[in-house]
């Protein structure tokens, strides 16, 4: 599933190619994804597009007067094209903007686009967002916040990692990283972990995630950015689907386990 940096790497591709850029028109091809695509997103037609930002794992497109709102679900990704590009297997959805046009492919159509109208102040209301704890790189995640957020939790500190309570954007793969390199075991009760340990975590978690955005995120199956390049972030991981393999540090083998029904990997050794 794209993570965090693999929809930071997306929108600022998006940006980057289509930003000041008037959306001539819109195009449904398949209407239902994780739910039904809804009509207003034409709405946006004749609109320029002003802002392309991100609220955890979802995309948002903002345009002058509405926001269409975009996650890739498991398999998704959004590509740039050239006019008159012929639509391949599972796209399903395209923007034209004249002279580039945006395309949403996902196989396993588990992604969504909804729509919202804009806010003043770039303010969005909308509800799948209202439960949605702090973005990582904001001033309301800190490590003191973090510690905060453990207290009194048996949850495993990988699964309330993962939940989007403590920090949103934070999944399987950049968890397991972060957690390694803080030197903590992934099964261990957030209520056990000591203030220096959450300082730790905290500076891990945004190490870990600056590196994913700067190496254009992880390509373990299908994300690909919107020039269709690969992330290389897996390449670098200590951990992640590193099981049987020796710790880069210490030599010992990393183990394997699951923890809210993901696959987690750690090192017995380095990780307490």
């Amino acid at each position: 599933m794209p993570e965090l940096p693999e929809v930071e790497v997306t929108a600022r591709g998006i940006a980057t190619h289509l930003l000041g850029k008037v959306l001539q028109s819109c195009t449904v091809k398949q209407p239902q994804l994780r739910w039904p695509i809804p009509d207003t997103v034409m709405r946006c037609q004749q609109q320029r597009l002003c802002h392309v930002g991100r609220r955890s794992k979802y995309l948002c497109m903002q345009f002058e007067c509405d926001i269409v709102i975009v996650h890739l679900g498991m398999s998704g990704a959004l590509k740039i094209l050239k006019p008159n590009t012929p639509w391949a297997k599972h796209d399903h959805i395209e923007w034209n903007f004249g002279d580039i046009l945006l395309r949403l492919n996902d196989p396993r159509r588990f992604g969504s686009v909804e729509h919202t109208p804009l806010i003043e102040n770039w303010q969005i209301d909308y509800p799948r967002f209202k439960n949605l704890g702090p973005e990582p790189f904001s001033e309301q995640f800190t490590a003191d916040a973090l510690f905060a957020s453990t207290r009194n939790k048996n949850t495993a500190i990988k699964v309330h990692l993962m939940s989007g309570h403590a920090v949103v954007g934070v999944g399987n793969i950049y968890a397991s990283e972060a957690l390694f390199r803080s030197g903590i075991r992934p099964g261990r009760a957030g209520k056990r972990i000591a203030q220096h340990e959450a300082h730790r975590l905290h500076q891990s978690i945004l190490e870990v995630l600056n590196q994913a955005i700067e190496a254009g995120g992880s390509s373990l199956r299908d994300f690909k950015g919107v020039e269709g390049e690969f992330g290389c972030f897996q390449t670098h991981c200590d951990v992640y689907q590193r099981d049987g393999l020796p710790c880069h540090v210490c030599q010992t083998p990393i183990k394997k386990k699951i923890l809210g029904n993901r696959s987690t990997f750690y090192c017995p050794t380095c990780q307490q």
